[in-house]
């Protein structure tokens, strides 16, 4: 399966209210294979958009489409690249949404803290 990630800047805080990078293509394509990667990549495509804000005002708009062959060879030389917000799409397939740095080690802190409060209840049901 072959997913394209198209990156928009939906809100922008500039003194204009636009983006300078507004009417260019900026596409990252990726090819998933094994059966669990197809999977995953399905939940991508079925969501279809993401969202990322920041503090400022500004936004990030994220759509995901799948495509086939030729439309990923057309896309990948169309594109401007990603402005480097390449981490967008790599939280994206990673953990299923768009996040920065410092919020992909609150989400995996979050996520440690809820495995260890199951483990801990199932040990204490099984008592």
């Amino acid at each position: 399966m072959i997913l394209a990630f198209s990156l928009s800047m939906p809100n922008c805080a500039s003194w204009n209210g636009k983006w300078s990078g507004e009417g260019k293509k900026y596409v990252i394509v990726k090819t998933f294979k094994s059966k669990k990667a197809i999977e995953k990549a399905e939940k991508l495509r079925d969501k279809g958009y993401f969202h990322y804000s920041w503090p400022d005002g500004w936004g990030a708009g994220i759509t995901v489409k799948e495509v086939d062959s030729s439309q990923a060879a057309k896309l990948r030389k169309e594109s401007q690249g990603f402005c480097g917000y390449d981490w967008m799409v790599s939280t994206i397939c990673d953990y299923g949404q768009p996040m920065a740095d410092h919020e992909v080690k609150d989400f995996l802190q979050r996520q440690s803290v809820s495995a260890n409060a199951l483990d801990q209840r199932a040990t204490e049901e099984k008592l």
